[in-house]
């Protein structure tokens, strides 16, 4: 029975079918070239460390560029980069494909950043060796650029051949395609100048092995680049308008997620204008991270907001709140504090569903927590037991709500926190000066949630700052 044979690319851009036959287990192995992994095995252990996909391109020029080649650049079809589902043409007349990296000799990629500018689409067409390995999944091996490519160079250089010479000047160049999963998604490409051998057999082999790991390791950081951008999209869609204006009332507020930015946690915070000039401020926490979690932040947010149009005491529209997160999946045990401010009567009503006390400062401090009449239940456990607090705010004061996030402590007792967050309250509004820039309320705000003290925790941080002023008579 014959061995399986192996496509070997030619010098000529070509492929032929390699008689010579595998090795067994033991066998001396077949003569020829050394495949010289040497050359860029150190700088390509770093390839797929991170998931960010100009940053993988980045290491794998590197690892090829001096070592291996002169100049090394990858690129990506436009359609895999945005996920396009069309099944392109067997034979199509032209590709898209976005340059990721590139890089010639030890030069930064911003040296050549107006001649082979990164995140440019360039369309091959179909006679050139790009279109060619991408096509055929064969890698290609000539003598030179193809005329495609000089005459891209020239007129990126503005016709000027001495801003290219490095790279007009190849004598020996290597398209490799990237292959994932039996699809083509992008290439490699390599040159090497007439001063050094041209590629061999073996060296392309090599390459395919690198560019085998690279595409695994660009697919893990386009994934993980999606599910930040829905992530992103997700968190981004709850925050309340920056714009909206409240009377009596200035808000600022804070995210900081516990792990990597793709994965959405169960806070969530909310501004919402009442009847008769009052304004709402509401913070909750659904148990846990992940779609569950968020889709739970989702619904119960939402419902806050429609609860919130009707003109109902807070007491009740915590009641209702219950009742609904009793019936709907994943939002059981969540927790939720909700604050109702009217500067017209200098009032502010509080209502607890098992959630951390929220902070006051008075103009001169300190800052302390609210002793609430009830600190109530979580949500979604059917009791509908809950109890507003009623304070008088005659001067201009802060108001706190925040998440267990930036309280709870594997060492240290939640009571400690609380005051420890109190007191950095106090500080940073002492600090912040002048108190009536624009930027000032905002920077307290991220001061707060990234307080020196705190130690990072397993959960995410969410602050809802506001000034609540009176109105005067």
């Amino acid at each position: 029975m014959p061995h399986a044979t192996r496509p070997v690319p030619t010098r000529k851009g070509t492929t032929l079918r390699n008689e010579q036959p595998r090795s067994h287990y033991g066998d001396a192995p077949p003569a020829g070239p050394p495949r010289r992994r040497q050359s860029f095995a150190p700088a390509a252990d770093v390839i797929g460390s991170e998931l960010d996909l100009r940053l993988t391109g980045t290491h794998v020029v590197h690892a090829l560029t001096p070592g291996f080649c002169d100049a090394a650049s990858v690129y990506l079809l436009e359609r895999w980069v945005l996920e396009e589902n069309a099944t392109p043409a067997v034979d199509p007349a032209q590709i898209e494909a976005r340059r990721l990296a590139v890089r010639v000799g030890t030069e930064a990629h911003e040296t050549w950043e107006g001649v082979l500018p990164v995140g440019e689409v360039i369309v091959f067409p179909r006679e050139t060796p790009y279109a060619r390995a991408l096509a055929t999944g064969h890698t290609q091996m000539l003598d030179g650029v193809d005329t495609h490519t000089s005459q891209r160079l020239l007129a990126s250089a503005g016709g000027d051949p001495q801003r290219v010479d490095d790279l007009l000047r190849t004598a020996s160049f290597l398209v490799v395609p990237l292959q994932l999963r039996g699809a083509t998604v992008g290439f490699i490409a390599c040159t090497r100048g007439p001063e050094r051998g041209p590629f061999l057999p073996g060296e392309a082999v090599a390459v395919e092995s690198l560019a085998a790991r690279a595409g695994v390791a660009l697919d893990n950081a386009r994934r993980y680049e999606r599910e930040r951008r829905t992530a992103l999209a997700i968190r981004n869609s709850l925050l309340p308008d920056p714009a909206q204006e409240f009377p009596g009332c200035r808000i600022a507020h804070g995210y900081l997620p516990a792990g990597q930015g793709n994965i959405i946690g169960g806070d969530w915070f909310d501004v919402l204008p009442r009847p008769g000039g009052r304004v709402g401020l509401v913070v909750g926490d659904a148990m846990g991270h992940g779609p569950d979690s968020a889709v739970a932040m989702i619904q119960l947010r939402t419902a806050v907001r429609t609860l919130a149009r009707l003109d109902m005491e807070p007491a009740e529209l915590m009641r209702r709140l219950d009742e609904l997160a009793y019936d709907t999946p994943g939002a059981s045990f969540a927790t939720c504090i909700y604050a109702e401010w009217d500067a017209g009567s200098h009032t502010c009503t509080l209502v607890g569903a098992g959630h951390p006390p929220p902070l006051l400062r008075g103009p001169e401090g300190p800052a302390a927590p609210v002793t609430l009449a009830s600190a109530g239940l979580p949500l979604g456990l059917g009791t509908g037991n809950y109890e507003a607090t009623v304070l008088t705010v005659s001067e201009p004061s802060l108001l706190l709500l925040y998440s267990d996030g930036l309280v709870e402590s594997r060492h240290t007792d939640i009571d400690q926190e609380i005051a420890r967050l109190a007191a950095a309250l106090d500080t940073a509004a002492a600090e912040t000066v002048p108190a009536d820039c624009p930027d000032a309320f905002p920077a307290l705000c991220e001061r707060l949630l990234r307080s020196p003290g705190q130690a990072p925790g397993a959960d995410d941080r969410t602050l809802l700052l506001a000034e609540l002023t009176p109105a005067t008579t």
